[in-house]
């Protein structure tokens, strides 16, 4: 089991040192984030969800994953709200750091690595684009005042449609339960595209992890930063453990599946989000950076464990 661990945390090395060297330029992460996130993760999902469709672990893994996610980001949001009195848009940064995964970056590979199919990743990302997501920007949005702005509202309520990860998504969920497989030529190249989405995943979230120093002169806020990260990387996986476990009754491989998507560390989006609608950015990227670092050793030890 240890030996699936080995790949992620070797590419996740190579794209620190070269984060570290600048041999690819400042402006690597984001070229190699938006290749992954526009074309190579698509292809991969579509050709992955039309060649395994969904079973039935995605009724009582999702209904697992689902409540351990919303109980935990609540958690986070009104830890921020009542303990630590922070505004609206942190508040609603802070339950999304606390239980919004990392699902397309590191889920894929880590449950192709671990696991050796990633599908159940698919309903993570139908559960976090189409649904949590709108909510989250709805509320960014809310505290930044602009409800009056149509055209802002009219890109978040159109945001599900313009995701290339949940356009796929969708399409292969269908194409999968009606046994609609892809032209032999057509699979074929989104097999070889979506090939490079593992590698190119993981060496950018290894540039991710290189420190880019503070953010615009924000102040650090690091007992805020330890509750969110034990939040994501103990706290979610836990709960969503003993959901799956006891009240949805999964085992084995099906109960493995669900606690390793749990247990993946915050998402990078947190920190775009945050950025977006002028959010302290600090916060979310302390998180993003001290949970990424940490999951590598709860993911192995949730892999040792329930295997």
């Amino acid at each position: 089991m240890l030996a699936a661990f080995a790949p992620i945390w070797a590419l996740t090395a190579v794209g620190f040192l070269v984060g570290r060297t600048r041999v690819l330029g400042v402006a690597a992460v984001d070229i190699l984030g938006r290749f992954v996130f526009f074309v190579a993760m698509p292809a991969a999902l579509l050709s992955m969800l039309t060649r395994h469709p969904l079973t039935s672990l995605a009724g009582r893994g999702f209904a697992a994953f689902a409540l351990g996610t919303v109980t935990v980001g609540l958690t986070g949001f009104a830890i921020s709200r009542w303990v630590f009195r922070r505004p609206l848009g942190d508040q609603a940064i802070a339950g999304m750091a606390a239980g919004y995964v990392n699902a397309a970056n590191l889920g894929i590979p880590v449950a192709v690595q671990v696991i050796g199919n990633a599908s159940f990743v698919a309903v993570v990302l139908l559960l976090q684009t189409a649904i949590i997501t709108p909510v989250i920007l709805g509320a960014l949005d809310v505290a930044q005042n602009t409800g009056e702005d149509k055209g802002r509202w009219r890109r978040l309520l159109t945001l599900p449609i313009r995701s290339p990860i949940l356009i796929a998504c969708v399409l292969g969920v269908i194409l999968g339960a009606f046994g609609v497989r892809l032209p032999g030529l057509l699979d074929n190249i989104l097999a070889l595209l979506g090939a490079a989405a593992v590698p190119t995943a993981l060496v950018a979230l290894g540039l991710s992890l290189v420190s880019a120093g503070p953010t615009d002169g924000e102040p650090p806020r690091p007992k805020e930063v330890a509750l969110s990260v034990a939040l994501k990387v103990l706290a979610q996986p836990a709960l969503t453990f003993l959901l799956a476990r006891f009240v949805f009754g999964l085992t084995g491989l099906g109960l493995l599946t669900v606690v390793i998507c749990a247990a993946l560390p915050a998402a990078q989006n947190t920190f775009v989000y945050a950025r977006a609608y002028g959010v302290d950015g600090r916060f979310p990227r302390d998180c993003i950076v001290a949970s990424t670092a940490l999951s590598m050793i709860t993911l192995t030890v949730a892999a040792v464990t329930l295997r």
